[in-house]
């Protein structure tokens, strides 16, 4: 029973076309067993082999063995040490042994006179070893050693993702794109972000051109940094620039510099630039990068030690560039306020391109990117969904766009029509619908709260009209108004938020007005009341009492949270009178809404009935409603 806000954008939608495809092997143990025991296999059958067609030999008593030999039943004896082996003169055995025994420890004179006498082969054999076996004895503890660590180093380079293993940690595992010279990947891909990539154009053409500028003594930027929510394709305008200067582009994340080990991080960089300066002209490209390029000195109890050389490392390779080596670098973050001032100065990332979300006219131009090679009906109006989309990211539009195919995928339809974009575009925005039955009591509740919130946005002139009002469950909420803004807006008068808090206040107030009373299903909608409310009243300068000024209250630490880093630049009197004015402001809106809704309690009365009656229902049949 809320109402959706602007859909929170997602990972970015760049495309990974070229790619080298190294498919690294995931959750590989330190060290398997499998090698140990098929080596132990391959002895134990060399040695069932050896003994194949053999029968061991019988163990008699020494007195046995004695008297045999006294009846001359021993054709042969042959002694290693106190062990004694013979044959018998009848034996059926053509190799091997017939028995065994072994001579007491007391000394026994007479064995060898009997043996003589009894005119028996002897065969004395030395107790020591073969040299063969004395070498492989010697040698074996040394093979097992070091093959023990030659496999734990793959099994580590497996478990690292194809990393450099147990000793190199500190190789880089920066991607390498080696760019064909047609690549699908280029500026045409990358819709309206027009300039941005002017600003691109001329890194580009150093690139391709590095000699150009070195005649003019042209400096060009040796970083650019760019800034944006996620999903606005900061990755994808990278590798556009890449295959437009048809240059390799070496790809990273930031965070797989850092490992648990002091100087792994720098090495990686040292790395990583010596990679990019063989394959020169190059372009470098760090995503993230305020994973490791945070604020230094910061966080409970000091800093990271590996995480700060790590970003000494990279402001001392870019501060390496000569003037007209042809390496360039990306980096991408959507925190750029947490980046450590060394980063961002003139000579590093001295360059920075800042990536908004689409207008109408760059959303268009998305769709039209990603249903270019889709079955589309004729009866699917791009114009119509760029207008409702405002607020979603380039990825938000490729994935509304994906949702529409697999549902008409999901109807066995050949081609995607206009209903499978109106499905997917309320999936994204108001949730999957959940099968859940509800009793008279809640659904007549529900009904009436969403009609507090859909009557309010038709009546106030600054609220944003209504496109769609359900009481069907959807993602968290048992009941969602949808509202849609006319056109896209950068700023919001008074006017308009005073509007927006007693829409968010109408679900609330209407259950007040029919019921007597109220429920737990406006947490959501005073959540965000108050929270506007603050806002207009610490950061907008839109209370009379305070006036005209900026109370700094919450500023979240680079790393601390925002609980134990929370700052106030204003006494605890001020804070009292900020409280009080934030309640003031929301009361206020309450009352507003209140009569209003009170004075149209037959409109409500028509659309919450409508909605019982439907459970969904749409903007023109509201207006029919409440004529």
């Amino acid at each position: 029973m809320k109402q959706p806000s602007r859909p929170h954008p997602v990972q970015s939608q760049d495309k990974d076309q070229n790619q080298p495809n190294p498919n690294p092997q995931q959750g590989h143990p330190l060290f398997d067993w499998r090698p140990l025991f098929f080596t132990l296999f391959l002895f134990a059958l060399y040695y069932t082999l050896s003994l194949q067609g053999e029968t061991a030999p019988t163990e008699v008593p020494y007195t046995q063995f004695k008297q045999q030999l006294l009846n001359n039943e021993l054709a042969s004896i042959t002694m290693r040490g106190h062990q004694i082996n013979g044959r018998y003169r009848e034996s059926e055995k053509t190799s091997g042994y017939d028995f065994k025994t072994f001579m007491p420890s007391v000394n026994d004179d007479s064995l060898l006179p009997q043996i003589e006498s009894q005119n028996v082969e002897l065969i004395a054999k030395s107790e020591e070893l073969p040299t063969w076996a004395t070498v492989v004895i010697s040698i074996l503890p040394w093979i097992l050693i070091f093959g023990f660590f030659a496999y734990s180093n793959r099994a580590l380079q497996n478990r690292m993702g194809g990393g450099s293993g147990l000793f190199g940690f500190s190789r880089s595992h920066a991607k390498l794109y080696e760019t064909p010279e047609t690549s699908e990947i280029n500026f045409g891909e990358v819709a309206g972000l027009d300039g941005a990539k002017e600003d691109l154009r001329e890194v580009i053409e150093f690139l391709r051109n590095p000699e150009k500028f070195r005649k003019l003594d042209a400096k060009l930027p040796k970083g650019i940094l760019m800034m944006g929510p996620p999903g606005t394709g900061k990755t994808l305008l990278a590798k556009a620039t890449a295959a437009e200067a048809q240059v390799p582009f070496f790809s990273i994340s930031g965070s797989e510099f850092v490992e648990m080990f002091v100087g792994v991080g720098a090495g990686r960089v040292r790395s990583m630039f010596q990679q990019a300066r063989e394959k020169a002209p190059a372009l470098i490209f760090v995503d993230e990068i305020d994973s490791v390029g945070r604020v230094r000195g910061t966080g409970v109890g000091g800093g990271n030690d590996e995480r700060e050389q790590t970003l000494n490392q990279i402001l001392a390779e870019m501060d390496g560039f000569s003037s007209d080596e042809p390496i360039v670098v990306l980096a991408a973050t959507n925190r750029p306020d947490v980046l450590d001032p060394a980063l961002m100065r003139p000579g590093r990332f001295d360059r920075k391109i800042s990536l908004e979300l689409p207008q109408k006219k760059a959303r268009l131009q998305i769709l039209q990117v990603h249903t270019r090679k889709k079955p589309l009906s004729e009866d699917v109006d791009l114009e119509q969904l760029s207008a409702r989309t405002i607020g979603f990211s380039g990825a938000d539009i490729e994935n509304l766009v994906n949702e529409a195919a697999l549902h008409a995928a999901r109807e066995d339809k050949s081609i995607i029509e206009q209903s499978d974009f109106e499905h997917a575009h309320d999936k994204i925005l108001l949730g999957t619908e959940r099968q859940e039955i509800l009793n008279s009591d809640d659904k007549n509740r529900i009904a009436y709260h969403e009609s507090g919130h859909a009557l309010l946005s038709m009546f106030l002139p600054n609220a944003d009209p209504v496109s769609k009002v359900t009481i069907i469950p959807r993602g968290r909420a048992l009941g969602v108004t949808e509202t849609m803004p006319v056109e896209d807006r950068v700023n919001y008068t008074q006017e308009v938020l005073e509007d927006r808090l007693c829409v968010l206040l109408g679900g609330r107030c209407s259950e007040r007005v029919v019921f007597g009373n109220v429920s737990s299903g406006a947490a959501d909608d005073l959540k965000q009341c108050t929270l506007l409310a603050r806002r207009m009243v610490t950061q907008w300068g839109m209370n009379e009492k305070l006036g005209p000024v900026h109370f700094s209250q919450h500023e979240e630490h680079p790393f601390l949270g925002m609980e134990i880093a929370s700052s106030k630049d204003f006494s605890d009197v001020t804070a009292h009178t900020i409280d009080l004015e934030v309640e003031a402001l929301i009361k206020k809106s309450e009352q507003r809404a209140l009569q209003l809704l009170s004075d149209r309690r037959p409109q409500l009365d028509a659309l919450a009935k409508a909605l019982l009656a439907s459970e969904t229902i749409t903007a023109d049949e509201i207006k029919q409603l409440i004529k």
